[in-house]
């Protein structure tokens, strides 16, 4: 596993703005991912001050969880993580070498698995799947406080 924390050329104090991580891409890396979120919030927090609350902190841990779970299932090769305060919220993306775009299947409360998008979708403010060169993107915004329709109502994409 590589992992990087940094500014992203974002200049607003001290501490990170941004943390990546990239993985393997077998199960093993879904902990050390929910792990990184965590870490990352903390520092956010401690160093900038950004409020974060433990409704947002679980939440950005679950986004992380299903997403990452998604790619290591579906997806051959490497996974990579990428956490960002953006816009006052947090931005989750993960990348896979995989171009198939995720489909959630019709809601079934009979159905064993195959929840995680709709999970993922469910909690987060927006959410948007783009095609890379090689692979794809999923990501997803969360907001950082208990009210989800303050900080960033309205919005449609990260």
């Amino acid at each position: 596993m590589g992992q990087a924390v940094g500014d992203e050329g974002q200049k607003t104090g001290g501490g990170p703005l941004s943390a990546s991580a990239a993985y393997g891409g077998d199960s093993s890396c879904i902990g050390d991912a929910r792990h990184l979120a965590t870490s990352f919030l903390a520092d956010v927090q401690a160093v900038r001050g950004f409020p974060v609350s433990q409704r947002a902190l679980g939440m950005t841990q679950l986004v992380v969880s299903e997403l990452v779970t998604n790619a290591v299932k579906y997806a051959p090769g490497p996974v990579t993580l990428d956490l960002q305060i953006s816009e006052g919220a947090v931005r989750v993306s993960v990348w896979d070498s995989d171009p198939v775009l995720p489909d959630g299947a019709a809601t079934d409360p009979q159905r064993v698995g195959r929840h995680g998008l709709e999970i993922a979708l469910a909690v987060s403010q927006a959410y948007e799947v783009r095609r890379e060169p090689v692979g794809k993107c999923v990501t997803a915004l969360i907001a950082p406080a208990d009210d989800p329709g303050g900080i960033i109502a309205g919005r449609t994409a990260p």
